[in-house]
């Protein structure tokens, strides 16, 4: 089997997805490209901006297409938290990509995510974020080649947990 040229981080949103794509990129001499920036960059508007004018199934949609419509080649994707919810989308992502699920602790992401109004979080208003981590979680593991555990450790280990499991497949 070819070994896939891209690395994408799935997770909840205050998982830590940009900051270990980040250190994953510098470390690796990859390219980083974070959805959520890309998205609003095509979108010349905000993703919070989207969700209150357009809602979360725009929102959703919006970000599957963006994932599409994006080559990736020699890259670490750091994808937005609802990624998982666009079938087609997780498919390109599973046929280019090694995936990691970066799986934090509800505990750990409430205490990281003080914006959670203002941060663009693709679900329903009624939705609560505990409700919303139940949701989830099982679709990142489903999707996901290798669940790295984020609470106990830094970034930096976590990036050389991801490199040392992307060299050895």
């Amino acid at each position: 089997m070819k070994k896939k040229t891209n690395i994408a981080l799935i997770g909840m949103p205050g998982a830590g997805k940009s900051t270990v794509g980040q250190l994953l990129a510098e470390q690796l001499g990859m390219h980083f490209c974070d959805t959520d920036q890309l998205i609003e960059h095509v979108q010349k508007a905000s993703l919070q901006h989207i969700l209150d004018t357009q809602g979360f199934e725009h929102l959703r949609a919006i970000e599957q297409q963006t994932i599409l419509d994006h080559q990736f080649d020699n890259a670490i994707i750091a994808t937005g938290g609802s990624a998982i919810y666009g079938a087609k989308g997780i498919a390109y992502l599973q046929a280019c990509a090694e995936i990691f699920y970066l799986d934090a602790s509800i505990a750990s992401l409430t205490e990281r995510i003080n914006n959670w109004g203002e941060r663009g979080i693709a679900c329903p208003e009624s939705q609560t974020f505990d409700d919303l981590f139940a949701e989830r979680v099982p679709l990142y593991r489903q999707h996901a080649d290798h669940v790295i555990e984020t609470d106990s450790t830094d970034e930096s280990r976590i990036a050389e947990r991801i490199i040392h499991l992307w060299r050895s497949n």
